[in-house]
């Protein structure tokens, strides 16, 4: 049985992609925001290192409570060049967004089928082992940047139980695996939840790139 890691965050949020005004937050973290915390963990920029990592994500507890603030956010979509310096008292403005606090989150992988030398998996083991061999900078975010985490380490059974995500196709829980940053398209998938510490094979998701949809040819003109 592969290790089982383990990450606190104290406050958080997973803003939905077709938030808005309004910033809704997942109820749950998504594999694309797990994997760009991992990267952040190893010190990893490029998004494309570690495709085909395979991730399991569970939560320990009942679902974190839902806390709701107003925050005075920027928007450059009102400004007409998109360009330059935005004064506050122009482009911000009071906007409710959605928070989740005591979230504790539980996660296995899988770097079998990676391509590179060093997997994720065994980058992840040296991060934790011997801190001083990588190279980051900043503070260790899950979700947005100020989402700074108490910690990861291995997981504890007196952490306590955990429901893993697994993936059903008529589950509730609609997640992002990836989201192309070129063009906000991206590849989701459903899951349930599994109520006890059962793990199968379904609870792995595979991190893999969109395709973006390739513009349709016009037809033709017909000859004369």
């Amino acid at each position: 049985m592969k290790d089982i890691f383990y990450i606190e965050c104290p406050c958080t949020s997973f803003p939905r992609s077709f938030a808005r005004d309004y910033k809704e937050t997942y109820l749950y973290p998504p594999p694309s925001t797990i994997y760009g915390f991992l990267l952040s963990l190893v010190g990893e920029e490029d998004l494309t290192v570690h495709l085909s990592v395979k991730l399991a994500i569970g939560v320990i507890g009942n679902s974190p409570p839902i806390s709701r603030i107003v925050r005075k956010q920027r928007h450059h979509k009102f400004s007409k060049t998109h360009l330059g310096t935005y004064s506050s008292s122009q482009f911000s403005k009071p906007n409710l967004q959605e928070l989740l606090t005591d979230l504790q989150v539980v996660l296995k992988l899988d770097s079998s089928e990676e391509s590179v030398n060093l997997k994720l998996d065994e980058r992840v083991a040296i991060a934790l082992s011997t801190p001083e061999q990588i190279t980051r900078f900043g503070g260790l975010s899950l979700g947005e940047s100020w989402s700074l985490i108490n910690g990861i380490r291995k997981y504890r059974t007196e952490d306590g139980k955990i429901k893993w995500l697994f993936r059903d196709n008529r589950g509730l829980i609609g997640l992002p695996i990836w989201i192309d940053r070129q063009t906000n398209q991206g590849i989701f998938q459903r899951f349930s939840l599994i109520e006890n510490e059962d793990f199968n094979e379904k609870c792995w998701t595979e991190i893999k790139p969109s395709e973006v949809a390739k513009p349709k040819k016009s037809r033709s003109s017909k000859k004369k």
